[in-house]
């Protein structure tokens, strides 16, 4: 042993990586194979497909991810065991984000809004924006991550601290890979 220890990573770095690979594999077996007509198929008028809801995934994490990784940025180390969620992130993550029953639906902000009809690329783009997502828990596991903060990319105004956001993008992929779900379950998908 040359007496160098190799760092153990946070358990909310280990959750996380676990929850994110698992979003990876439900997107894969929601999606794989689907037809341009399948993946673009809509439930109801104004309900999004399941490509809609991979893409919308795509954006989300695209805004998020730079927005956190300049926070984290130069920050000094202060790893922490676990994120805990001020009141307000804590609040934003029950009531918009996790998938629940009681969760409130909310229109998304235009921003990340996915477009009517999408591609197949739609499921590589996800998994690319995945990688990235499970690369920045890497190099953050570090940081104090409970106390560091960002500007949310999407609302104007709210800042959440870098922990809550890695949480808000795994919940919300879990959120949006339910709908997709429930999408490609529905008696009406076409076969």
């Amino acid at each position: 042993m040359d007496g160098t220890r190799e760092a153990v990573a946070p358990n909310w770095v280990t959750r996380l990586s676990f929850e994110l690979s698992a979003n990876d594999q439900n997107a894969r077996a929601l999606a794989a194979g689907l037809t341009n007509e399948q993946l673009n198929w809509p439930p109801a008028p104004g309900s999004w497909s399941i490509g809609q809801c991979l893409e919308h995934l795509c954006i989300t994490n695209e805004a998020y991810l730079p927005a956190i990784s300049a926070a984290l940025e130069g920050k000094p180390d202060a790893p922490v065991e676990e994120i805990t969620p001020g009141w307000f992130g804590g609040w934003f993550i029950r009531n918009f984000v996790e998938p629940s029953p009681g969760g409130k639906r909310v229109p998304a902000p235009s921003k990340i809004k996915p477009k009517v009809s999408v591609d197949g690329g739609v499921l590589d783009r996800f998994l690319a924006s995945n990688k990235s997502c499970q690369e920045l828990l890497l190099r953050s596991r570090s940081k104090g991550v409970n106390t560091i903060r960002f500007w949310n990319p999407l609302v104007p105004g709210i800042r959440f601290t870098a922990g809550t956001g890695l949480q808000i993008i795994s919940s919300h992929e879990r959120r949006h890979l339910l709908q997709a779900k429930r999408v490609r379950d529905s008696a009406s998908f076409p076969k």
